[in-house]
């Protein structure tokens, strides 16, 4: 049996470029070849003045873009096997279609076709979105994340995972946990609980409740991820977990700890019966936006339909 590789989706852009360089050193560590995808997107033309819509024009012989790559990894030394491949499409349409035959697909925060003013392309949110397989959205270099991290800061690699303790990710947290044993590297979680807790006071306010202990609630929440991390931390015996639980706004502690991390993990939202549509959810989507380093968004076990 074959070993499914790891995508890459490239365009030609500085930010797919760097999710190459990325995706060919995940492809060293899982021992799996890489195949380097482009999708060469053409849309239907209208002939300025004119309100018919013109045949699309034919694809350009060869790909340069391909081309590109190929000669950048020219007479490097040890890279896994690389195969290379040019298709025509919509990116959000085709990655997406790919990823059933892919343990990874890695691509760049913004391809060619972004806006400037946007942190996150459409291609890598539909992706990340809609893919069987899990998405790596790697970001531009030089993200300022605000906020501080929990726990002092240690030399070493690290892989950061946001949990929810009372509905835990299982295939995120695998994801994660496989994913710092690769590196020899420390997994940091980080779980957060709401605070301050807000109850009614009259009916058009809200007012914080003093009679929670926020003590117990922190306790509490300890207790439930050390019941959800036993079975992960029993098959990886060898991976480090330090455990950050704080009180507040998830997404905001999940990025402030992407600083200095190499990868984030994040799950993809599970489709409920009154939202059959497949979601990121608002904690992701805020990662995918604002996180320093590399985020990985997890999607979850094959739901019927799937």
């Amino acid at each position: 049996m074959s070993t499914l590789p790891v995508i890459a989706a490239v365009d030609g852009s500085e930010d797919s470029l760097r999710a190459l360089e990325w995706a060919l050193s995940e492809a060293r560590l899982r021992d799996a070849p890489l195949r380097v995808v482009h999708v060469r997107q053409y849309t239907e033309w209208t002939r300025p003045g004119a309100m018919v819509v013109m045949p699309l024009p034919p694809a350009p012989q060869g790909d340069q873009v391909v081309d590109q790559v190929r000669a950048s990894l020219a007479g490097r030394e040890s890279l896994p096997p690389v195969e290379y491949l040019t298709l025509d499409g919509a990116p959000s349409v085709v990655l997406p279609e790919l990823s059933s035959n892919a343990q990874l697909i890695v691509l760049g925060s913004r391809g060619r076709g972004g806006f400037a003013s946007l942190l996150l392309g459409s291609n890598g949110i539909a992706t990340a979105r809609d893919a069987a397989c899990p998405v790596v959205v790697v970001p531009r270099p030089g993200r300022e994340v605000h906020g501080e991290a929990a726990g002092p800061a240690e030399p070493g690699p690290r892989i950061v995972i946001g949990v929810s303790a009372d509905s835990p990710d299982i295939q995120a947290l695998a994801f994660a946990f496989e994913a710092a044993a690769r590196r020899s590297a420390r997994l940091q979680v980080v779980s957060a609980y709401p605070w301050p807790v807000y109850a009614w006071s009259v009916p058009t306010d809200f007012a914080a409740m003093s009679l929670v202990d926020k003590d117990a609630v922190e306790a509490d929440t300890h207790r439930l991820l050390n019941d959800v991390l036993a079975a992960h931390r029993k098959e990886h015996p060898d991976v480090r977990v330090d455990v950050s639980v704080l009180g507040g706004d998830a997404a905001g502690h999940v990025v402030a700890a992407s600083k200095d991390a190499d990868l984030v993990v994040v799950g993809r939202h599970r489709r409920r019966l009154l939202q059959p549509a497949r979601m990121l959810g608002s904690v992701t989507h805020a990662v995918l936006l604002h996180a320093a380093s590399p985020v990985a968004v997890v999607p979850p076990a094959a739901e019927d339909g799937d």
